[in-house]
């Protein structure tokens, strides 16, 4: 069956199970907007004013869906509009692939009308920036650019399409979808991590990064409830951890509670489950200090790339959440009642950090979470962008299920609206709050 560019690459999303896609709709791709009017009962289109807003929407539903977010922009000015989109992703470790509309590709090395080379615009910010020159390899490059946006440490990949190859007719059969890979521990590193908690008298557990799912959400849960350990959350990353549990100790990031950054210093071992461990989490990389902290750390993440990037650890296992969460979960830990102590005393200095405080006259945030901590339903989406409002946010909201909290890392204004509305069309019936400061909102309001 002859077809064109754009309905290749529309078929490739519906094989590889995209349900919904975002952007702002551009002349240079009109192939492809054809060809998701004609699947639009398969892939819902949600149509924006602006690209910003487009890309954080998009990488708000890779967050909460763990599927790559698709966002289609065109060329020039929606592309580097757009950008805020893919720099959030790639520091949140989000998979997210953008396709951009591009000049023809008899007109290139031009400066055509808003020609520009999109590989060296996104190269240092995307796992991969590629551009689709021939229409017969639609299917392998969008295969590719799920497979890189979801195996190992997650982040975002950019595709470039000239718009002559997008109408381009050819007869060829769509690919299978290439499968996920995910790394897992091996016996040896498992063992040395047991030598090393058995030795250890104030051990920590800091979860974050991206790539979790609900079973290794669970499995964590089983690890930490066996072992006694106590376990913090890095820089918006409250949500992978109920944080009424017993042995919650709080998160790191902005303004972290002075007591969890001195029982972090204070550790005989750190064991990052995930994080990339960057400057917002180790508060300029104090807590854990660079490039060979105080603290001997076990560094768990699903990207080798990132191992022995930043920290110098005692011991680095490559494994993704999952599996490495299954692994703890299934080995025999003996409860350490020293540990389950100091984890409860951690979760009472959590608990007490979290009280409403005293701000004088005016508007108390502080009560405002805290009442809204309260009478939310558990399972209610927050979302935010960036400014000095968030860290009230931050300290007075309690995350108690995985998948609660939407806030970029990066930090990025103009993202907590355009995330909230992601939550909505994601899960309908669930509570979505939208927190921001007035320049955050007005950076997106006009997708109301």
């Amino acid at each position: 069956m002859m077809r064109n560019g754009g309905e290749l690459l529309v078929a490739s999303l519906v094989s590889l199970g995209a349900r919904k896609a975002f952007g702002v709709p551009g002349e240079s791709y009109l192939a492809v907007l054809d060809a998701l009017h004609d699947v639009r009962d398969r892939i819902k289109l949600i149509v924006c004013r602006h690209e910003a807003s487009a890309a954080n929407m998009a990488e708000a539903y890779g967050k909460l869906t763990g599927k790559p977010g698709i966002v289609m922009v065109t060329r020039g000015p929606g592309a580097t509009q757009g950008a805020v989109g893919v720099h959030t992703a790639f520091q949140d470790s989000t998979p997210l692939i953008m396709f951009i509309g591009q000049v023809a590709r008899t007109m290139m090395d031009r400066e055509a009308f808003q020609e520009i080379d999109y590989r060296q615009m996104f190269g240092p910010v995307a796992k991969w920036a590629g551009q689709i020159d021939i229409a017969g390899r639609v299917s392998e490059y969008v295969n590719h650019a799920f497979a890189t946006a979801t195996n190992g440490r997650r982040g975002p990949v950019v595709l470039a399409l000239p718009e002559d190859m997008l109408t381009e007719q050819v007869n060829i059969e769509q690919l299978p979808p290439a499968p996920t890979a995910m790394a897992a521990p091996d016996e040896r590193a498992l063992e040395v991590l047991r030598e090393h908690l058995g030795g250890a008298e104030r051990p920590f557990l800091l979860v974050g990064g991206g790539g979790w799912t609900a079973q290794a959400i669970a499995d964590l849960k089983t690890f930490v409830e066996a072992t006694g350990i106590a376990v913090g959350a890095t820089f918006r990353a409250k949500d992978l951890f109920d944080n009424l549990h017993p042995q919650y100790a709080g998160d790191v990031g902005i303004g972290p509670n002075p007591k969890l950054a001195e029982r972090l210093r204070r550790a005989d071992l750190v064991i990052a489950f995930g994080p990339r461990l960057g400057e917002m989490t180790t508060s300029g990389y104090t807590l854990l200090e660079a490039p060979l902290s105080k603290q001997p750390l076990i560094h768990i993440h699903p990207g080798a790339e990132e191992l022995g990037r930043v920290y110098t650890p005692v011991l680095a296992i490559n494994a993704a959440p999952e599996p490495m969460a299954r692994a703890l979960a299934a080995e025999p830990w003996a409860l350490d009642e020293g540990w389950l102590q100091q984890a409860y005393s951690a979760h009472s200095e959590f608990e007490d950090f979290s009280k409403p405080v005293d701000v004088g006259e005016g508007v108390n945030l502080s009560q405002v979470f805290a009442w809204l901590d309260q009478n939310l339903a558990e399972n209610a989406i927050m979302c935010n962008g960036a400014g000095n409002y968030a860290a009230w946010l931050h300290r007075f909201y309690r995350h108690k299920h995985f998948k609660t909290q939407l806030a970029p890392t990066s930090g990025a204004m103009g993202y907590g609206f355009p995330a909230a509305i992601t939550a909505k069309a994601v899960y309908p019936h669930r509570e979505v709050i939208c927190v921001a400061g007035d320049g955050c909102f007005m950076m997106a309001s006009n997708e109301l």
